[in-house]
């Protein structure tokens, strides 16, 4: 008979109503995906064909935000249009007719933030200064980009590693705009809204509470978030950090809640780093930019490292496969067990 902890379980996720496999009897502990993650070879702090290298300037095709480092009187962080978008604000949102199909213009806008001038920088590696000078630049973005009322979403996300889908080595992150509301996450507010119908309260500040006083697969808290392994993580080590104040919008994120965010994704971010040997992850702001004071929705920060791979079964059944649970992944980066 295997050990309890190595017994298959399906969750369902509190939040989707899907169902998540849990396989740790397939052989990966916690500490084997340390194992699994390629070392990242040595990078110089500067490259000189870098275009987001600072000195580079007259590769960039715009500098549209920049905020200052208060050491050396230069940049900290910066935002540069995407010179291959995906959304161009060229056209408008208007659907139209194409035979029996039905389409609309590329509306929207891409943007990158550069994370830091030294091409070697990662989260986990920044002080907390600049990981909250970060946090700054994506809320102003957030805020102009919410003013064209044509946008209907708007997405701020960082892939790191080539597993994750960064095409550039140096620090970065990305902002995405759109006139239009994806399926999935139509979706996913859809299900928020049934459950505060059924219920007469929001599914994720349900969570928030339960996770912070079951206590077993918290990561980090600090006064204004919870750090947590949700209860059916889809991907070992996937992270959430929630804020505890019931809000919708990003775009109202307090000063003194940008300080404790910055302080709870500089603490999983450099766990990740050090206990999973700086695994390539993606980390997205979930964020409802129209939605007004929407009593049923919840923005957060979800964080996914990459280190399992979808197969047959899973793209076959659109379902997830775990091989690590969420308790034991939360007891190894908190040093539990």
């Amino acid at each position: 008979m295997k050990p309890a902890h190595l017994k298959g379980e399906v969750r369902q996720d509190k939040v989707t109503k899907e169902w998540v496999i849990f396989a740790p009897g397939r052989g990966l502990r916690p500490h084997d995906f340390k194992n699994i993650s390629i070392p990242k070879p040595e990078r110089p702090s500067y490259v000189h064909t870098c275009p987001f290298c600072s000195g580079n300037e007259s590769r960039l095709e715009a500098i549209l935000f920049e905020s200052a480092s208060f050491e050396n009187g230069g940049w900290q962080t910066r935002v540069v249009p995407n010179l291959y978008p995906a959304l161009t604000n060229e056209g408008n949102g208007t659907r139209k007719m194409d035979g029996i199909y039905l389409s609309m213009d590329g509306f929207g806008s891409h943007e990158v933030v550069i994370d830091s001038p030294l091409h070697n920088e990662s989260i986990a590696s920044m002080d907390a200064v600049h990981v909250r000078s970060l946090i700054d630049t994506y809320h102003a973005r957030y805020n102009v980009h919410h003013q064209d009322q044509r946008n209907q979403l708007i997405l701020i996300f960082r892939n790191s590693g080539p597993r994750a889908g960064a095409s550039m080595e140096h620090p970065h992150s990305q902002i995405v705009s759109a006139g239009f509301i994806p399926r999935w996450i139509r979706w996913r507010n859809f299900e928020a809204q049934r459950y505060f119908d059924e219920l007469g309260r929001c599914v994720y500040c349900d969570i928030l509470a339960y996770e912070g006083e079951c206590g077993k697969r918290v990561i980090f808290e600090n006064g204004s978030f919870l750090s947590f392994i949700p209860y059916a993580a889809e991907v070992p080590f996937e992270v959430w950090i929630l804020p505890k104040r019931h809000h919708p919008s990003f775009g109202q994120i307090t000063d003194a809640e940008k300080t404790d965010l910055a302080a709870a994704l500089h603490f999983v971010m450099r766990r990740l780093a050090e206990k999973l040997n700086d695994p390539d992850y993606n980390y997205i702001i979930y964020s409802s930019s129209r939605y007004g004071n929407a009593p049923q929705l919840h923005w957060y920060l979800r964080v996914r490292p990459r280190l399992v791979t979808r197969a047959g079964f899973e793209i076959g059944s659109g379902m997830r496969i775990n091989p690590s649970l969420p308790e034991l992944d939360a007891a190894f980066l908190t040093d539990r067990g």
